[in-house]
């Protein structure tokens, strides 16, 4: 366990700007203290070409004041009560806050999204879905949002849902489903990455959208267009190397068009529960562990390397991502030196990084 100095000396790291999560992780692997952190990241930002400094300690208390009086917990990857699943995905959040009925993550998970704008008989699917699969022992996972994410938690809150935020954890978004989100309190548990009282934002959604494909099995989408941020989450659990689900819609429903698509290109159709549970007892069998991609592995003391590479490495840059290994084999640089430089670099501000281990100049 770590002592309060240096779980707030983490939440410091995780706070300062320009760095995110995949940042975060290889700079706890690296430095293995939050001290040792905190020393290294306006050295490594300079070598990237900018001036960093860190959050200050009392940024850090106030944050963790306002989560003390909430009664949420803040969690590292590695705590108790972090999702099992969610800690292998390489873009794990850094911190997570929970608040709510505990013991729910210790079970298998399996997330069920979809339209804002559902359809009445969507509505009702997705409500007796989560109730078959919760009654089957699954904790329904979504995302609190108006349709069908509402929908897989009320039929789920006996068994046990998680609603993930896209808000602070104290804030009910949308209005409508405050209601909801005291039930789920009160039954199931509610995550968020987000400091508390941080308002709803475009921006925040994807990145919940993560925390929901990365904590479960499988996702099963049940309505969603086809740029819909449905469809954006099961993208994120085929990268994560887990199971997609589609419920089949009329081919004249816009709403029925993503679900459709994903079922075409191999998703399993869903017609009922047991649809899901056939794909997933097999899994759960096997414990609670899911194939992921490989990450790249924690950048390895080799800053000699780094400053050779580094002008090679920006060469090569430009706003269009590409791939971390493409870089690598162009620029000669060692993958571990190559990890160095696009961490400097982005603690720098120049470097921004995008899903399938990908960069691209900021």
């Amino acid at each position: 366990m770590l002592s309060f100095a240096e779980r707030l000396d983490w939440v410091r790291v995780a706070r300062t700007p320009n760095v995110g999560s995949v940042t975060f992780a290889q700079l706890r692997r690296r430095y293995g203290s939050a001290a040792a952190a905190l020393e290294a990241l306006p050295i490594l930002a300079a070598r990237g070409g900018k001036r960093l400094t860190a959050v200050g300690r009392d940024v850090a208390e106030a944050e963790l004041t306002a989560a003390g009086r909430l009664g949420a917990q803040l969690l590292l990857s590695d705590d108790e009560g972090y999702p099992l699943l969610l800690r292998e995905a390489p873009d794990a959040p850094a911190l997570l806050y929970r608040m709510g009925k505990g013991k729910l993550d210790d079970r298998p998970c399996v997330a069920i999204v979809g339209a804002r704008n559902a359809s009445a008989l969507g509505i009702r699917f997705a409500r007796q879905l989560a109730g078959e699969l919760g009654e089957a022992g699954l904790v329904v996972i979504s995302g609190l949002a108006r349709g069908i994410d509402a929908a897989a938690h009320q039929g789920s809150l006996a068994s046990g849902t998680i609603a993930v935020l896209g808000t602070g954890i104290d804030i009910a978004f949308p209005p409508e489903n405050e209601a909801l989100y005291g039930e789920v309190l009160k039954h199931g548990l509610l995550l968020s990455e987000y400091l508390p009282g941080t308002p709803a934002s475009p921006g925040n959604f994807p990145r919940r959208n993560r925390i929901i494909a990365g904590s479960a099995l499988g996702t099963v989408v049940v309505e969603g267009a086809v740029r819909s941020g449905s469809l954006l989450t099961a993208r994120m659990a085929l990268d994560y190397g887990r199971e997609v689900f589609g419920v089949p819609g009329s081919p004249l429903d816009p709403r029925a068009q993503g679900p459709n698509g994903l079922i075409k290109q191999g998703a399993t159709l869903v017609q009922g529960g047991g649809d899901v549970l056939e794909v997933l007892r097999p899994i759960m069998a096997g414990g609670l562990a899911a194939p992921v991609p490989d990450a790249p592995r924690a950048p390895p003391d080799d800053d000699s390397a780094a400053d050779a590479g580094r002008a090679k490495v920006l060469e090569l840059l430009s706003p269009s991502p590409v791939g971390i290994d493409e870089l690598a084999r162009q620029s000669g640089v060692p993958p571990g030196a190559l990890l160095i430089v696009i961490l400097e670099l982005e603690l720098a501000g120049r470097v921004r990084r995008h899903p399938g281990y990908k960069v691209s100049l900021d």
